[in-house]
């Protein structure tokens, strides 16, 4: 082999996004996936710009100071309050509409659309 001769490697686009994948489920890191498909981590860098999966690169936060980490501590507090909203939300809607279905039936109704149409109830 000559000094200058490099193996050009070319990955189909399939392979790419499976790697991106595995790399999205967590169990294994870039330097993780790159020493078993023999991937150096900086090219599956380029695939993750390339398929814009910004999501995947690494994000640091740094902290500085105890304010800075209160702030962050009641920021994750309010994600967890407004999870548990949204969730109460969806439910209070399915409750509704369940509601709904069993008062057109027991009404004589045909559809839930007909029952909302006569109550005026829009949604």
């Amino acid at each position: 082999m000559y000094k200058n001769d490099k193996v050009i490697r070319r990955y189909s686009e399939p392979f790419k996004l499976k790697i991106l994948e595995e790399l999205t489920t967590g169990k294994l890191n870039k330097y993780q996936l790159g020493k078993a498909y023999g991937i150096n981590p900086t090219t599956i860098n380029e695939w993750i710009k390339k398929y814009n999966r910004k999501d995947l690169m690494n994000t640091r936060i740094t902290v500085k100071t105890k304010d800075e980490i209160t702030r962050i501590k009641e920021l994750q507090k309010e994600i967890e309050q407004l999870k548990k909203l949204l969730l109460k939300k969806d439910m209070d809607a399915m409750i509704q509409d369940s509601y709904l279905e069993v008062a057109a039936e027991d009404l004589g109704y045909k559809s839930v659309a007909e029952l909302k149409k006569k109550l005026n109830i829009e949604r």
